[in-house]
């Protein structure tokens, strides 16, 4: 209904998960952080900025379905960056998955421009669409930075997810006065909608402009899946968490395709198949798998043994 609504609703999930950390988690001011606010003012900055970029993208003429696949290649940018960064080494099998996330990222991107249609109209479409892929670009890359950069502070000082969830999204709150204006604009657009009415006989919430009710599901269910994986990524492995999310990500693409009924050719499924066969390469889910089998048959053998 409003392509252009991304800056009200990250605000939207940064407050309120600040309210619910200040209640919750700081009790009401009262409780030390753990890790010094001043170490937690870089990554803010930096997960402010890949939240903003990545939900403006949508202005710029990119579907859902696209966005998915475009910040599925995350892995790519994670390595390049740890080379650079760190000057870390990978195997052979890391490189190849990287080489095939590269290539179907690329096919869905280009199948998507050939969606286009033809004319002044279009060429002017397809500008504004390479601007949208540049800013999922650089939030890509800014990503990867801020995961070493958080890598390096959890090892300095132990992990805390539900304090860094806290703080992230609360010290990144005064940014939003960069946006307010157009934050106004879409809350003055959000009040003019019309109510749903499949709500019409719910008391209190029947009279409730259908965007509020809309942003307030978004907000609720991004609490949800962001304090999952805060939660996540310290008690699991990083393998489980990339199988996690990689799953996340392609159940999300299935339901945009079909839901929104987004068009998706020969060409896209192409390409999200190399992008996420090219994830479970470079996570080396095949060869977990492998060696959990020969594992549980040499256990078989053994109890035959005995």
């Amino acid at each position: 209904d409003e392509p252009g609504c991304g800056n009200i609703i990250t605000f939207a999930q940064f407050l309120f998960i600040a309210i619910e950390g200040f209640i919750n988690q700081s009790n009401f001011g009262r409780k030390k952080s753990v890790i010094p606010i001043s170490e937690y003012l870089i990554l803010v900055v930096m997960f402010f900025i890949v939240n903003v970029v990545n939900n403006v993208a949508f202005a710029f003429r990119i579907s859902m379905p696209l966005h998915i696949i475009f910040r599925s290649g995350g892995l790519i940018a994670n390595m390049i960056m740890a080379i650079l960064i760190l000057r870390r080494q990978y195997s052979v099998q890391k490189y190849l998955s990287v080489i095939m996330i590269t290539l179907g990222t690329v096919v869905c991107t280009f199948a998507s421009a050939e969606t286009s249609e033809g004319g002044e109209e279009a060429d002017q479409n397809f500008i504004t669409w390479l601007m949208g892929i540049g800013l999922l670009t650089f939030a890509l890359f800014m990503s990867a930075r801020m995961g070493i950069y958080q890598e390096g502070l959890y090892g300095r000082h132990g992990k805390h997810p539900k304090e860094a969830l806290f703080y992230i999204h609360l010290l990144s709150l005064p940014g939003f006065l960069l946006t307010a204006p157009n934050i106004w604009s879409h809350a003055v657009k959000f009040s003019a909608s019309s109510p749903l009415p499949a709500l019409a006989a719910v008391p209190v919430i029947a009279n409730v402009p259908r965007l509020w009710l809309y942003l307030a599901g978004n907000f609720l269910t991004q609490y949800i899946c962001i304090g999952s994986v805060f939660i996540l990524t310290s008690e699991c492995t990083s393998l489980t968490v990339t199988l996690v999310l990689t799953l996340r990500k392609f159940m999300s693409l299935v339901f945009s395709i079909i839901y929104f009924l987004n068009p998706f050719t020969s060409n896209h499924w192409i390409g999200t198949f190399m992008v996420f066969f090219g994830t479970m390469l470079f996570t080396d889910v095949f060869g977990q798998i492998k060696r959990a089998l020969d594992e549980r048959q040499k256990k078989t053998e053994e109890k035959k043994t005995e």
